[in-house]
Protein backbone atom coordinates (compact mmCIF):
# COMPACT_ATOMS: atom_id res chain seq x y z
CA UNK A 1 0.00 0.00 0.00
CA UNK A 2 1.40 3.48 -0.80
CA UNK A 3 1.77 6.01 2.27
CA UNK A 4 -1.65 7.83 1.40
CA UNK A 5 -3.17 4.44 1.54
CA UNK A 6 -1.74 3.59 4.60
CA UNK A 7 -2.79 7.29 6.17
CA UNK A 8 -6.45 6.53 5.41
CA UNK A 9 -6.16 2.91 6.62
CA UNK A 10 -5.24 3.87 10.04
CA UNK A 11 -8.10 3.49 12.69
CA UNK A 12 -8.20 3.74 16.47
CA UNK A 13 -8.92 -0.22 17.51
CA UNK A 14 -9.78 -0.73 21.33
CA UNK A 15 -10.19 -4.37 20.79
CA UNK A 16 -7.66 -6.74 20.53
CA UNK A 17 -7.77 -10.78 19.50
CA UNK A 18 -6.02 -12.89 21.25
CA UNK A 19 -3.06 -13.59 19.01
CA UNK A 20 0.27 -12.89 19.74
CA UNK A 21 2.32 -9.99 17.86
CA UNK A 22 5.34 -11.39 15.94
CA UNK A 23 8.71 -10.67 17.29
CA UNK A 24 9.93 -9.30 14.12
CA UNK A 25 6.07 -7.45 13.23
CA UNK A 26 7.20 -5.95 16.98
CA UNK A 27 10.70 -5.21 16.05
CA UNK A 28 9.99 -3.82 13.06
CA UNK A 29 7.26 -0.96 14.68
CA UNK A 30 10.06 -0.04 17.00
CA UNK A 31 12.46 0.09 14.44
CA UNK A 32 10.03 2.17 12.78
CA UNK A 33 10.17 4.30 15.48
CA UNK A 34 13.72 4.59 16.22
CA UNK A 35 13.71 6.21 12.55
CA UNK A 36 11.59 9.30 13.48
CA UNK A 37 13.04 12.65 13.35
CA UNK A 38 14.11 14.28 16.32
CA UNK A 39 15.49 17.19 17.59
CA UNK A 40 19.14 17.25 16.35
CA UNK A 41 18.85 13.72 16.32
CA UNK A 42 18.93 13.52 19.91
CA UNK A 43 15.98 11.10 20.38
CA UNK A 44 15.01 12.45 23.51
CA UNK A 45 12.00 9.63 24.15
CA UNK A 46 12.46 5.97 25.43
CA UNK A 47 10.32 3.18 24.37
CA UNK A 48 8.48 0.74 27.30
CA UNK A 49 7.94 -2.47 25.66
CA UNK A 50 4.87 -3.91 28.02
CA UNK A 51 3.55 -7.68 27.74
CA UNK A 52 4.23 -7.98 31.59
CA UNK A 53 -0.02 -8.70 32.19
CA UNK A 54 0.58 -7.10 35.72
CA UNK A 55 2.06 -3.68 34.18
CA UNK A 56 -0.53 -4.11 31.34
CA UNK A 57 -3.30 -4.00 34.12
CA UNK A 58 -1.55 -0.96 35.98
CA UNK A 59 -1.63 0.94 32.59
CA UNK A 60 -5.05 0.00 31.90
CA UNK A 61 -6.11 1.44 35.60
CA UNK A 62 -3.55 4.76 35.20
CA UNK A 63 -5.94 5.42 31.44
CA UNK A 64 -9.04 4.11 33.08
CA UNK A 65 -9.18 2.07 29.98
CA UNK A 66 -9.24 -1.13 30.21
CA UNK A 67 -8.38 -2.49 26.54
CA UNK A 68 -5.08 -1.02 27.51
CA UNK A 69 -4.59 -4.33 29.72
CA UNK A 70 -6.03 -6.64 26.82
CA UNK A 71 -3.50 -6.49 24.14
CA UNK A 72 -0.56 -8.31 23.75
CA UNK A 73 1.81 -5.53 23.48
CA UNK A 74 1.88 -1.79 24.89
CA UNK A 75 4.13 0.58 24.27
CA UNK A 76 4.88 3.56 25.91
CA UNK A 77 6.72 7.04 24.48
CA UNK A 78 8.28 8.47 27.45
CA UNK A 79 9.99 12.30 26.63
CA UNK A 80 13.38 12.31 28.18
CA UNK A 81 13.63 15.76 28.75
CA UNK A 82 17.07 16.09 29.98
CA UNK A 83 18.87 13.85 27.19
CA UNK A 84 17.33 17.72 25.17
CA UNK A 85 18.13 19.85 27.39
CA UNK A 86 21.72 19.28 27.80
CA UNK A 87 22.16 20.90 24.01
CA UNK A 88 18.70 23.02 23.83
CA UNK A 89 18.08 24.15 27.40
CA UNK A 90 14.77 24.77 28.46
CA UNK A 91 13.01 24.73 24.77
CA UNK A 92 14.76 21.21 24.47
CA UNK A 93 13.31 20.25 28.15
CA UNK A 94 9.83 21.77 27.60
CA UNK A 95 9.32 20.88 23.86
CA UNK A 96 11.81 19.13 21.99
CA UNK A 97 11.63 16.04 24.21
CA UNK A 98 8.09 15.83 23.92
CA UNK A 99 8.02 16.45 20.38
CA UNK A 100 10.44 13.29 19.68
CA UNK A 101 8.27 11.27 21.49
CA UNK A 102 4.79 11.82 19.79
CA UNK A 103 6.84 11.76 16.40
CA UNK A 104 8.09 8.63 17.46
CA UNK A 105 4.71 7.18 18.93
CA UNK A 106 3.41 8.31 15.39
CA UNK A 107 5.79 6.54 13.38
CA UNK A 108 5.22 3.28 15.29
CA UNK A 109 1.53 3.53 14.30
CA UNK A 110 1.77 3.68 10.57
CA UNK A 111 3.99 0.50 10.73
CA UNK A 112 2.16 -1.02 12.92
CA UNK A 113 -0.98 -0.25 10.38
CA UNK A 114 1.33 -1.71 7.42
CA UNK A 115 1.99 -4.77 9.07
CA UNK A 116 -1.74 -5.29 9.64
CA UNK A 117 -1.55 -4.38 13.31
CA UNK A 118 -3.90 -2.47 15.26
CA UNK A 119 -3.07 0.68 17.80
CA UNK A 120 -4.94 3.10 19.25
CA UNK A 121 -3.14 6.39 20.85
CA UNK A 122 -3.49 6.67 24.58
CA UNK A 123 -3.17 10.41 26.06
CA UNK A 124 -5.64 10.18 28.76
CA UNK A 125 -3.86 8.87 31.75
CA UNK A 126 -2.23 9.50 35.08
CA UNK A 127 1.12 10.57 34.22
CA UNK A 128 2.48 9.57 37.93
CA UNK A 129 0.72 6.49 38.01
CA UNK A 130 2.42 5.57 34.84
CA UNK A 131 5.56 6.28 35.76
CA UNK A 132 5.32 4.18 38.75
CA UNK A 133 3.96 1.24 36.50
CA UNK A 134 6.74 1.46 34.38
CA UNK A 135 9.15 2.32 37.41
CA UNK A 136 10.51 5.08 34.98
CA UNK A 137 13.07 7.95 36.03
CA UNK A 138 11.62 10.35 37.82
CA UNK A 139 12.38 12.74 34.78
CA UNK A 140 10.69 10.49 32.06
CA UNK A 141 7.64 11.91 31.38
CA UNK A 142 4.74 9.19 29.82
CA UNK A 143 3.50 10.91 26.64
CA UNK A 144 1.47 8.35 24.57
CA UNK A 145 0.47 4.75 25.93
CA UNK A 146 0.19 2.53 22.53
CA UNK A 147 -1.93 -0.98 22.72
CA UNK A 148 -0.70 -3.06 19.90
CA UNK A 149 -1.84 -5.91 18.49
CA UNK A 150 -4.21 -7.54 15.91
CA UNK A 151 -7.54 -5.80 15.67
CA UNK A 152 -10.94 -7.71 16.94
CA UNK A 153 -12.89 -4.78 15.20
CA UNK A 154 -12.87 -2.60 12.36
CA UNK A 155 -13.52 0.66 13.43
CA UNK A 156 -14.98 3.13 10.72
CA UNK A 157 -13.19 5.85 9.96
CA UNK A 158 -13.68 9.17 11.78
CA UNK A 159 -15.05 12.34 10.25
CA UNK A 160 -11.91 14.87 9.98
CA UNK A 161 -12.51 18.79 9.53
CA UNK A 162 -12.21 20.02 5.60
CA UNK A 163 -9.33 21.82 5.27
CA UNK A 164 -10.74 24.67 4.50
CA UNK A 165 -11.24 24.63 8.36
CA UNK A 166 -8.20 23.07 9.09
CA UNK A 167 -5.45 25.09 6.69
CA UNK A 168 -4.75 28.83 7.22
CA UNK A 169 -3.54 30.15 3.97
CA UNK A 170 -1.40 33.32 4.66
Amino acid sequence: MNFMELVQARRSVRAFADRRVEPDKLRAVLEAANQAPSAGNLQAYEIYQVTEPRVRAALARAADQSFIAESPVTLVFCANPGRAARKYGARGRDLYALQDATIAAAYAQLAATELDLATVWVGAFDTATVSAALRAPGDWVPVAILPLGYADELPSASSRRSLDDLVHEL
